[in-house]
This record gives structure tokens, C-alpha cells and sequence, in this order.
């Protein structure tokens, strides 16, 4: 291996046990995500699921429908 390409991978790999020591030392603080990701997500879910359980109600949607047999042209207008 070249030498400034192993100065260059111990550098690399020093900096990278630095970060690890310096992480492992430190006390985990629970983050907004460890404290109330659940319940924002299961808040956004219950709110998904209510608006489109309304829209889908409100909005008198016919499932299945076909135009095919139904629609007839019109004459044109030329």
C-alpha cells in the first residue's frame, strides 16, 4: 500500500474511534422523537384515516362505476 494512502486510511479510521469514544461517553438524552414519536405518529394515522373516512362518505362515491354503455356522443357541431 502506498504510504499517503495509509496515512490517509489511519486518519480516517482515527477519526472515526474518536467519534465513537466521544459518543459512548456521553449520557443518552432522550430526543422530541424518543419522547413523543409514537404518539405523533399514531396522531397523523387517526387523523389520515377521520378525513378520508369523510371525504369518502361525504362525497357520495360510486365504487365500480363504467361509462362504458352508458355514455353516448353527442352530435357534432361542426
Amino acid at each position: 500500500m502506498f504510504p499517503v494512502a495509509r496515512a490517509a486510511q489511519s486518519l480516517v479510521a482515527r477519526g472515526i474511534q474518536h467519534t465513537a469514544v466521544r459518543g459512548a461517553h456521553r449520557k443518552h438524552e432522550p430526543t422530541f422523537h424518543d419522547k413523543y414519536g409514537t404518539m405523533v405518529l399514531l396522531g397523523g394515522a387517526s387523523v389520515f384515516t377521520a378525513v378520508w373516512s369523510y371525504v369518502f362518505t361525504a362525497l357520495n362515491v360510486e365504487w365500480g362505476i363504467s361509462p362504458v354503455g352508458r355514455v353516448t356522443p353527442s352530435e357534432w357541431r361542426g
